[in-house]
């Protein structure tokens, strides 16, 4: 049998809140009416999804999986709904998502002289929207920096550059031209990534503090309550009166990548991952963002 997709998010109301009111009161529904939909599921699916006493709701093993599976299944189908909805406006449109320090507009330009009845319209993405976003339809590309869930993507390398350490400007390696790693033993971090992020991936073992973004990130850093490490780039495209950047030559480099939904297959998707790798080839001959960007300008012309 076909699985409901109007049972499963009413399944997924009730298993983040586990509360059959609470969740009646969010789908706008009466509550019994809720409450025959999820038996109705749970009959579907041949397996009881959901244990009901005095003490509450608790989800069963069966359910727990279910809850994991409908996230990427509910996204998909939002986003199937939005590209049609598209398509039948007949727009020509594409909505690239990036994180901060990525220079799009090279690439635009690039895709812009193949395609210029094409919009491309672009949007800032944080660590823990990277895949959502992608997933759920809101943009039709990503320039997504590692770690990221790649359930359901397609995703590419793109190019590679150096990490600089972040530090408050009265910081005693402030005004040094580089550092190391060891240099920088035992500092409080503040961690800028998505919540995703392994432990593994952790420049040192002091990473604790989290902020998302990088304007929360120099905000926290300026503070005083650690330091940070970001993509070169960002010191571009980033700077704070009371915060310092200085390159730490053998930290692992950051890398950029290019991110689309699986299911989607696209000749003018294809031709802007072809435009972005050019452009990175750009910036990698150029060595700095200057240059990139008026090569990248050159090129489309």
């Amino acid at each position: 049998m076909d699985l409901d997709l109007r049972k499963l998010r009413y399944f997924v109301a009730v298993a983040e809140k586990l509360h059959f009111g609470r969740a009646a009161d969010e789908l706008h529904i009466a509550q019994p009416v809720l409450s025959r939909q999820i038996r109705a599921l749970e009959k579907d699916l041949g397996a009881p999804l959901l244990t009901r006493d005095s003490h509450g709701v608790t989800l069963t093993d069966a359910g727990r999986q279910l809850l994991t599976d409908a996230g990427p299944l509910l996204a998909s189908a939002h986003a199937a709904r939005r590209r049609v909805t598209v398509a039948a406006r007949g727009d020509r449109r594409l909505m690239v998502g990036f994180r901060a320090g990525v220079a799009v507009t090279p690439a635009v330009n690039l895709f812009a002289a193949r395609h210029p009845d094409v919009l491309v319209d672009v949007q800032r993405i944080e660590g823990d929207d990277q895949a959502p976003m992608l997933l759920d339809g809101r943009i039709d590309i990503g320039y997504v920096r590692p770690p990221i869930d790649e359930t359901g993507l397609r995703v590419v390398p793109l190019y590679t550059e150096p990490r600089v350490a972040v530090l408050p400007a009265a910081h005693r390696l402030a005004g040094k031209e580089e550092v190391t790693e060891a240099d920088l033993a035992g500092e409080p971090l503040v961690w800028h990534a998505g919540p995703s992020t392994q432990p593994t991936r952790h420049p040192h073992p002091n990473a604790g503090y989290r902020a998302r973004g990088v304007d929360e990130t120099l905000e926290h850093v300026a503070a005083g309550r650690g330091i940070s490490f970001l993509a070169r780039s960002a010191t571009v495209f980033y700077s704070h009166p009371e915060v310092v950047y200085v390159p730490v030559p053998d930290l692992a480099p950051d890398e950029v990548c290019l991110a689309v939904a699986a299911s989607r297959n696209s000749p003018v998707i294809d031709d802007f991952f072809a435009a972005a790798q050019a452009a990175a080839e750009v910036t990698a001959e150029c060595g700095n963002y200057a240059m990139w960007q008026r090569g990248g300008e050159t090129a489309a012309q």
